[in-house]
């Protein structure tokens, strides 16, 4: 039969002055799929073997190309925003008509010429489209083990545990809010580390290097911060962990961390309501 929104090879059944018709060998398929004519290869004829994707047109009429787009249905990728309607957004995924992703199965704000990630499914109407909820087909058996370096897509970001990252745009992976440093949103593309692989195979990620080198960068944010406040900043461990972050853009133990550093190597001291360089 022939497969709406995959590759296959199907027979010339007919040609026309417009294009070829197109079926299976064995003719099963009720109606046929039609190639246009600027697309048809010279010198062919009624059955000749076509390799094209299969897909509907704007009046719902089963369309062949010749043409191989970046993603087929069941499949992931990454794809550019060409425009933006009310009802949804449409995509670049290599062919003429463009790929709709409806506005029900978009996460945040789509801006048109960012790449977002997306799976592609049949819709109600046989017609393929995007979605951004591509939890459910992200894989947990990634071959990733603690403290490798990966690098993966932000698909969703929910502000009470974390952002979502699909690691090689293959497998599901999360990196905690208490990890999550910086301004990120849906579609950024990150560095990582592994820093579990948790029972169910997902895993857990960090933006941060392993913990003795981070603490050398962490310090020596801390010096840069306080050379450019005049040696002086308002922050020990009684500040809040909000203040920190705001202060230096890292977690309140990670700040514990470095400023036992350079105390410890007399770069700097406690003052009555945070800390100097030593003088």
């Amino acid at each position: 039969m022939i497969e709406i929104g995959k590759i296959q090879k199907l027979e010339v059944i007919k040609t026309a002055q417009s294009g070829v018709y197109l079926n299976t060998r064995d003719g099963q398929n009720e109606d046929n799929a039609f190639l246009s004519r600027k697309e048809v290869p010279k010198d062919i004829k009624k059955g000749d073997i076509l390799e094209v994707f299969i897909y509907k047109g704007s009046k719902n009429e089963i369309l062949a190309t010749t043409k191989k787009p970046k993603i087929t249905v069941g499949g992931m990728g990454i794809l550019r925003v060409v425009q933006n309607t009310k009802v949804g957004a449409f995509l670049d995924w290599g062919i003429e008509k463009d790929l709709f992703l409806p506005f029900t199965e978009q996460i945040g704000k789509i801006e048109k010429g960012r790449e977002y990630l997306v799976g592609v499914y049949l819709d109600k109407s046989n017609r393929p489209c995007a979605t951004m909820k591509i939890k459910n087909i992200l894989s947990n058996k990634s071959p990733y083990k603690e403290n490798d370096k990966v690098k993966g897509t932000i698909y969703a970001i929910n502000h009470d545990m974390g952002a979502f990252v699909a690691i090689d745009n293959k497998y599901d992976g999360l990196i905690p809010k208490d990890e999550l440093y910086g301004v990120y949103r849906i579609g950024d593309e990150v560095q990582v580390r592994v820093t579990r692989v948790r029972i169910d195979g997902k895993l857990n990620l960090s933006l941060r290097k392993k913990s003795y080198k981070q603490m050398d960068r962490d310090a020596n944010k801390i010096l840069k911060k306080l050379k450019s406040n005049k040696g002086e900043l308002e922050l020990n461990d009684n500040s809040s962990p909000e203040k920190i972050r705001r202060e230096l853009n890292m977690s309140k133990s990670a700040f514990k961390r470095a400023v036992g550093r350079l105390l410890k190597e007399r770069q700097i001291e406690f003052m009555r309501n945070g800390i100097r360089i030593k003088r």
